[in-house]
């Protein structure tokens, strides 16, 4: 049984590159096991509150099951294929992997695959290791003038593309999913998959697995072909059909091919393709650089901390949120968790509806995160398991909690500004507006209930309600002062009315609850909330 600790567990259950341990410091307790071992990495799940992993060990149900403490799984590389993202997402267990790290690693070795089998590389080499001289028997063919058929143009393919495009080579791809202009600026002609097998001389691939991709090229679509073909495959295995490719290069419907992933690994022995002919065959080695792995390990080890901290995580792979979260909009997640602890305050409990509001510049982006945001700031202060990005909507629904978005172009006094507008279960109506100020994006709290401020959001607050009179401030200011608590920033705000105030007090200390009851009595306060700095 594994001693206690006050510090979060971090367990490492592949080889990860130094560079990623230090990252991580001294705020884990951070263990190893062998990943692969599965009698070893469940008991050694029962204490972790992250785990490291790539390729070898497989977190499904039974491992997740095993893990009761567990808040995320980083995998330090890119694909998924041996997380149950689904069972995490269940859990409320935050994914993350590394989507930058590999990609010139992956790029390049789509390169060398090329290389090699339009130059006959490895069985020119393995020809000289044999004693012979047979230059005429290894003839190659030139990159230059060729047609490159990209099949999906994401980060890989198109690095791969300018590479290619540097050659002297045309290049045309295949991808559904980008905008033609996109591709244009890219010196990329988009067209349709049947149009690029016919016309390619040689056709890489940079896409996916998913259901949809799954066989894209079979015997079907390589009946299409040029017999000069290249295929080169260093992106997932299973794209293409490996029976039909085998026959394909076996009948010279296509010349060569250069594969690297395979439907099943590791590759079988009666894999297909290791008795083709002219094919260069690699063990997955696409991620396998020095750079890569250094990238990749230190990449989820910043996630980890990110998340172990409660902070938002660029990298997060389940996160119900409609899309990648943009530069513009990240400075606005901590504002807006802010919003949603000070709208529990003065609202005196959770809402039961909540609108979050967009207006201004940041309208043109999407700010679905910022829902979440929300969410995570209306429970962070009244229940007791934490509040993730990954789990908000799911206590949302359990607390009732109805959740919509809106936007609006229009920008009133500020460039950009976001409002939570609330319904409290007893039919009150609450809001609490904020914006980010300056050229260093200074978190404001500028609206509470139609009533304006104008604030720093950050560290301890105090909002207390009350029937305006004179001297409360100097009251609540002597209490405080007596107390050793000490008041950095002071703004109250009537109604208009008259009758009754609001006041926002940014503190260097959090408040004891005594001191908080203190108040309320000696000034009559409708209410009082102290907001922990966060």
């Amino acid at each position: 049984m594994s001693s206690p600790t006050s510090n979060p567990v971090v367990l490492i259950a592949e080889k990860l590159a130094q560079s990623a341990i230090d990252v991580l410091g001294d705020e884990f307790d951070i263990r190893h096991v062998d990943g692969a071992d599965r009698a070893a990495l469940l008991p050694a799940l029962a204490d972790a509150d992250a785990v490291l992993i790539r390729s070898a060990t497989t977190m499904d149900a039974e491992a997740l099951a095993a893990a009761p403490k567990l808040k995320v799984i980083a995998r330090a590389g890119i694909g998924l294929d041996n997380v149950d993202v689904a069972a995490a997402t269940e859990r409320g267990v935050l994914v993350v992997n590394a989507p930058q790290s590999n990609v010139i690693s992956a790029a390049e070795h789509a390169l060398a695959l090329l290389f090699s089998v339009a130059r006959q590389i490895p069985a020119a080499h393995a020809s000289m290791i044999a004693g012979e001289w047979k230059r005429s028997s290894f003839s190659g063919v030139e990159i230059a003038d060729k047609i490159v058929g990209v099949v999906g143009l994401g980060r890989i393919g198109q690095l791969v593309a300018a590479r290619l495009a540097a050659f002297g080579s045309t290049v045309i791809a295949y991808d559904p999913y980008l905008q033609p202009a996109r591709a244009a600026s890219l010196g990329v002609t988009l067209v349709d998959l049947p149009t690029l097998l016919r016309q390619a001389d040689i056709i890489t691939i940079h896409l996916p697995k998913t259901p949809e991709t799954v066989g894209l090229i079979g015997r079907e679509e390589l009946a299409t072909v040029k017999p000069t073909l290249i295929v080169i495959n260093a992106a997932r295995g299973g794209l293409i059909d490996e029976a039909a490719l085998a026959e394909a290069l076996t009948d010279g419907r296509v010349a060569a091919a250069g594969i690297d992933v395979y439907s099943a690994e590791p590759a079988a022995a009666d894999n297909p393709l290791r008795t083709a002919p002219n094919v260069v065959l690699t063990p997955h080695l696409g991620a396998s650089t020095a750079e890569a792995q250094d990238k990749a390990g230190t990449a989820v080890a910043k996630s980890v901390k990110l998340a172990l901290r409660g902070d938002f995580v660029p990298d997060a792979v389940n996160v119900q949120a409609a899309g990648p979260v943009g530069d513009d909009v990240q400075p606005w997640i901590p504002l807006v968790t802010r919003l949603g602890t000070i709208l529990t305050a003065v609202g005196g409990g959770v809402p039961s509806e909540v609108t979050v509001e967009v207006r201004g510049d940041l309208a043109h982006s999407d700010t679905s995160i910022l829902q979440l945001a929300a969410v995570r700031g209306i429970f962070g202060p009244v229940i007791a398991e934490a509040v993730t990005f990954v789990n908000a909507p799911t206590l949302a629904a359990e607390h009732g909690l109805t959740l919509t978005g809106s936007a609006t172009e229009e920008t009133g006094d500020y460039r950009s500004a976001v409002t939570l507008r609330a319904a409290m279960p007893d039919g009150a109506l609450r809001t609490v507006s904020g914006t980010l100020s300056g050229e260093h994006l200074v978190p404001k709290l500028v609206e509470i209930n139609g009533r304006h401020f104008d604030l720093r959001a950050a560290g301890d607050l105090l909002v207390l309600a009350y029937d305006d009179r004179p001297g409360v401030m100097g009251t609540v200011g002597t209490l405080l002062g007596a107390a050793g608590v000490n008041i950095l920033a002071a703004q109250l705000s009537q109604e208009i009315s008259g009758h009754a105030a609001i006041m926002v007090l940014r503190l260097d200390a959090a408040p004891p609850a005594e001191l908080l009851e203190s108040v309320a009595a000696e000034v009559g306060a409708r209410s009082i909330r102290a907001i922990a700095a966060g």
